[in-house]
């Protein structure tokens, strides 16, 4: 489980001056959390944090010397500006249920054969105890051919039994998908002919 060091932060202080001094704000919520806590993170440990961490990651978060187990529950980013602007943190609790996702990630993709990936669905919905915290759920294509399918019943996460989907488990998520023969190359296989 990876770590990120955060600092709790002065409301007074406006998060557009803290961005420009180089934090990411962010808030650490959850059910023994009385209020939200605001919360500063250095902007360089979070890009290198956010690299290998999504949204749904289960992390240790260090906030002043305090370790509190915890996901990553949104980030908001900025693409014009290239910066997240914040990360948004639930607290875990041992006895209690967490909504979260787990990323798709499909592997292999150059190993399908005369056909087209298409994928529809980028992350599944679930809650589970944070023990069964899944983070990411990884497809491997190399046994897929034109023409499957792969919907969230297939995937071994809705077979787990410690996982309630939220995702409806007719999903489509993957299609390998037959490539189109564009016009002019059938006009030229029908001259072949």
């Amino acid at each position: 489980m990876n770590t990120l060091t955060a600092e709790k932060r002065d409301l007074k202080t406006k998060a557009k001056k803290l961005r420009k001094e180089g934090y990411v704000i962010g808030n650490l919520f959850g059910r023994d959390i009385e209020n939200s806590i605001p919360l500063k993170v250095d902007s360089r440990e979070a890009a290198k944090f956010l690299k290998d961490n999504k949204k749904g990651a289960h992390i240790t978060l260090l906030v002043d010397g305090e370790n509190v187990d915890a996901i990553v529950k949104e980030i908001d980013y900025n693409a014009m500006k290239n910066e997240t602007m914040f990360i948004n943190f639930q607290a875990l609790v041992a006895d209690e249920k967490i909504h979260t996702t787990a990323a798709i990630e499909l592997l292999n993709e150059d190993a399908v054969q005369n056909g087209i990936v298409e994928q529809s669905l980028s992350e599944i919905e679930y809650k589970a105890f944070p023990a069964d915290i899944v983070e990411k759920v990884e497809i491997d294509l190399t046994q897929y051919n034109v023409g499957d399918m792969i919907h969230v019943k297939d995937l071994p996460l809705a077979a787990n039994s410690k996982i309630s989907l939220v995702t409806p488990e007719d999903t489509l998520v993957v299609n390998i998908a037959e490539p189109e023969v564009a016009p002019e190359d059938e006009d030229e296989e029908a001259a072949e002919e």
